[in-house]
């Protein structure tokens, strides 16, 4: 990433800022902004997360909120209530007290002096999110959102399930939220306060995970701050972005294919981060291109952003299996609509363990049945959920998966095939017990034998006619589902095939069925059906480059201890237990500027032994720390998931210290009834 010094505008940064709430609690708030905007008001970017703008997001915010600044907007940083050094307690994501702050953060910052009360607001994930959802209610000085590796389903497209699967990610997710609502604010801004608001947070905040585990399928719980349940209510232009790595590429797609406002959609090669800090790479000029949307939407400027493709995307060339890339290859290409006219659905019989031509009968000798019942060790590289490109966290080669799967192989191609969009799965099924899934693999197949995933998809068979009213299945009973599988953009090379594999387990991706099940396919009534893209050179659409990733110097950091990045796979022979091992050490890190050193370790463990489902174990433990002087706190953090063919058990521990001194334990042991899960 390029740094920039110089910018059109000196910035100035307001500090320790307090923004007053209707109830009487005040949120912590940075501000960066032009010199002269006290003089000349200026548009403001908010940008409304729970990560601790002091910092744990102090770098990452140095890096643009200035560079907005210095390109004649007011970036604005601000702590949810009961997060960093805002006061309250924070209890759950998106809540109806979160929203209604936003409103009043905005209408605070659009009557500042120096802002001429017109906003945006942007964010990656959480803060994505609630720029969606904070536009859904159209406060009057919201102009335009940008929404980065967000969801506007909440139930069936986020880190708590996938398809009606519990996925693991919710556990780890919720152990994260758990560690992060622990954290003390920080003395030296809200003084000799800081041990009541700690302690306020420690009782208060809760386990989150028991709140998620509840809410087992689509009810009122997620269809709050679900925008999908009505895009009307958005009225703002729309900026949509994500990565092919990310857990939430998907929704780009249907922000851009349901909402009826000006909107633009760009997906790059990214796990989940912002662009102009793109892994894998390539990093793309990002901040550049949100002064441009900024610039017509917050100050009017006739400036060609919404002259370009409505989507954006990168096509990805044929690699090798690898649990971390650098670069992926690929080229950027353009889409003017979505969907796009130039894209279409193409369906590909399944025979005997084959991908059939599109044009090619199926013929007499297919196979009336096949049958696969998997191993729980069919997952076990599958990657994570939402990749961070923390090595190593991308799906390792799927052949060490397809042993346990039931595969079809496509032919080997003569031409260049480019999927752009979800392929489906079209799947005529039964199966020998009442609760069952099914995972659905696409890998590309290189000339070597190696098998890439390109992309997949769950499906709890439960929630065949819906995730809102799930039904057990009939053993033995012939069904019809259709497995949607996450959008992607591939290039496959000549040489090269696809494979469809198909599994009755995905764990530790996801949360195994209560009893190991057997899955009958009907092959002669199954498809997968592949939304395919002319040939390069076929009406291409001219993408202008995004360019090189500029970005403000970012804040002086030293790294006092080193941190640590483990993801290991093990299996006992002799007693059948295997386990995969998380540990993601960020090690000590000091902020020079307010000389705080900051500890953050998680340790994650995923077990299971031979195919006992009654087995499987997902275990988390965290530590954070902060240190300054003579000041010392740290809280550690453990949860434990099991589970019985008929429960979910729930055993959690948090134990706070000042120095050497505990100064609050708890622990929390629950049972929540299994409900088609």
């Amino acid at each position: 990433m390029e740094i920039v010094d110089e910018f059109p505008h000196a910035v100035r940064e307001d500090v320790c800022l307090e923004i007053p709430m209707p109830d009487g609690k005040r949120l912590a708030a940075r501000v960066w902004r032009p010199e002269g905007s006290d003089a000349h008001p200026v548009p403001a970017v908010l940008e409304f997360i729970p990560y601790r703008q002091r910092d744990l997001t102090a770098v990452r915010d140095s890096i643009h909120h200035p560079y907005f600044a210095g390109h004649g907007f007011a970036g604005v940083r601000i702590d949810l209530r009961g997060s960093g050094d805002s006061e309250g307690v924070l209890t759950d994501e998106y809540l109806e007290q979160e929203l209604c702050d936003a409103e009043e953060v905005l209408a605070w910052i659009a009557a500042q002096p120096w802002c001429d009360g017109r906003t945006g607001m942007m964010g990656i994930s959480w803060g994505g999110f609630n720029a969606l959802q904070v536009a859904a209610r159209r406060p009057p000085s919201l102009r335009a959102v940008v929404t980065a590796s967000s969801t506007d389903d909440r139930y069936a497209d986020d880190v708590h399930y996938m398809g009606g699967c519990l996925l693991t990610d919710n556990l780890s997710w919720a152990s994260t939220m758990f560690a992060y609502t622990s954290c003390p604010p920080d003395p030296e801004v809200v003084g000799d306060r800081w041990r009541d608001m700690w302690h306020e947070r420690l009782q208060g905040s809760g386990l989150w995970l028991q709140e998620w585990l509840r809410h087992q399928h689509r009810d009122a719980y997620w269809r709050h701050g679900s925008v999908c349940e009505d895009f009307s209510a958005i009225r703002t232009p729309v900026l949509a972005v994500s990565g092919w790595a990310d857990g939430y590429s998907n929704s780009v797609f249907r922000l851009l294919a349901e909402l009826d406002v000006p909107r633009r959609g760009l997906v790059g090669p990214w796990s989940h981060k912002y662009p102009h800090l793109g892994q894998p790479g390539p990093a793309v000029g990002f901040l550049q291109e949100l002064v441009r949307w900024w610039g017509r939407w917050l100050r009017d400027e006739d400036n060609g952003v919404m002259d370009e493709p409505m989507l954006r995307i990168w096509m990805q060339e044929s690699v090798p299996p690898s649990t971390a890339y650098e670069e992926r290859p690929g080229r950027w290409v353009g889409e003017p609509s979505w969907p796009s006219p130039r894209v279409h659905a193409v369906a590909h019989p399944l025979g005997d363990h084959r991908v059939l031509p599109a044009n090619r009968e199926r013929s007499d000798n297919v196979p009336e049945r096949l049958t696969v019942q998997s191993p729980l060790s069919v997952g076990q590289f599958a990657g994570k959920w939402c990749s961070y490109n923390a090595p190593p966290d991308l799906p390792y080669d799927q052949r060490e998966e397809d042993g346990g799967s039931l595969v079809f192989d496509g032919e080997v191609l003569t031409e260049r095939m480019e999927i752009l969009g979800s392929p489906v799965v079209e799947l005529e099924f039964a199966v020998d017990r009442p609760v069952a899934m099914v995972a659905a693999r696409l890998s590309d197949v290189g000339p070597d034998g190696r098998a890439t995933r390109i992309s997949y998809g769950l499906l709890n068979l439960t929630h065949r006619d819906g995730h809102d009213r799930p039904e057990a299945l009939r053993p033995g009973e012939c069904y019809r589902v259709r497995v949607t599988l996450n959008a992607m953009a591939q290039a496959l090379s000549p040489g090269h095939r696809l494979r469809l594999a198909l599994s009755t387990s995905y764990w530790p991706l996801a949360w195994p069925p209560p009893e190991p099940v057997r899955l009958t396919v009907f092959p002669a009534a199954s498809a997968l059906v592949l939304p395919l893209r002319p040939d390069p050179g076929t009406d291409e659409l001219t993408v202008p480059p995004l360019g090189e990733p500029e970005g403000a110097r970012p804040l002086a950091t030293t790294q006092v201890e080193p941190g640590r990045q483990r993801w290991a796979v093990t299996r006992d022979l002799i007693g059948y237990e295997s386990a995969l091992e998380v540990v993601k050490d960020l090690g000590v890190v000091r902020f020079e500027d307010i000389d705080l050193a900051v500890t953050r370790r998680a340790d994650e463990r995923y077990s299971w032994v031979a195919d006992d489902t009654d087995s499987v174990r997902g275990e988390t433990a965290w530590r954070m720390g902060f240190a300054r002087g003579d000041w010392a706190v740290e809280t550690v953090t453990r949860t434990v998931l099991t589970s019985t063919a008929t429960d979910f058990r729930l055993y959690a521990q948090l134990d706070a210290y000042e120095g050497a001194e505990r100064v609050h334990a708890q622990s929390w042991r629950l049972t929540v009834p299994r409900d088609h899960v």
